[in-house]
């Protein structure tokens, strides 16, 4: 039986320009991933990885190839309805967090279904809290808490709307050792539990390794793709890219 791919990109390119001078962010990269997979998403500085996530997210538009997400071509989509299937499909977490200090935990959760014009599910966004090891903290304010407390606030509001798949931008980047390693267990229980795709971008051979599979990118190319990554053999396959 062939599963559809939550997401996928085919022969994708995405050049930018800036007076004259010009930079092919990527060059032809095809990648398809499946729900309930785990994937990072590494490469040098300039490689294209950012570039890569925003393009399978919906957030940036390539300039040729094909993206696909959740079944839909997103060539072919204009706002607003581009915004109503990122907000029905997807989840981010960013290195920075992007909470809302005036809003409570819970508020911070909520805020996706509330933008969407849905009725608040309070029930599920109380579950997430408690997945992610924040219940009875549900009324304090982002300020009140660790930075590794707020990526998990981060990552229940990215799981508060069911999606096919959660979007992360470096986010153990700003974390220490300990509070990284909680985030990235979180996420792999994502994976384990919700059959949720993950796709990561990371500098960070260990944490990369908290995933199924790692692809390299150099130059805005796929140079590397690894099944069962391990920390060491990412290292390895990093500082050959970066010979």
């Amino acid at each position: 039986m062939t599963t559809t791919p939550v997401v996928e990109l085919t022969d994708v390119r995405r050049t930018y320009r800036s007076g004259d001078t010009t930079t092919r962010a990527l060059d032809g990269v095809s990648l398809s991933f499946a729900a309930a997979t785990f994937t990072a998403v590494m490469g040098p500085s300039g490689s294209g990885k950012s570039t890569l996530l925003q393009c399978a997210a919906g957030l940036d538009r390539a300039d040729a190839g094909r993206v696909r997400l959740a079944g839909q071509e997103l060539g072919a989509l204009r706002e607003p309805r581009l915004t109503v299937i990122r907000r029905q499909h997807t989840g981010f977490v960013f290195q920075a967090y992007n909470l809302i200090d005036a809003l409570t935990v819970e508020q911070n959760v909520l805020l996706p279904q509330r933008l969407c014009g849905v009725r608040p599910d309070r029930a599920w966004a109380r579950e997430v809290l408690a997945k992610v090891g924040l219940a009875g903290r549900e009324n304090a304010r982002p300020a009140q808490l660790s930075g590794g407390q707020r990526q998990r606030v981060a990552l229940a509001r990215a799981l508060a709307g069911r999606p096919a798949v959660i979007f992360a931008d470096e986010p153990t980047g700003a974390l220490d050792l300990q509070s990284g390693r909680e985030v990235l267990a979180l996420l792999r229980s994502v994976v384990d539990e919700y059959a949720t795709a993950v796709i990561m971008v990371t500098h960070d051979p260990a944490a990369a390794a908290w995933a199924d599979r790692a692809v390299i990118l150099a130059d805005g190319r796929i140079v590397r793709d690894l099944p069962e990554p391990t920390a060491e053999l990412i290292a390895t396959e990093m500082m050959a890219v970066t010979k």
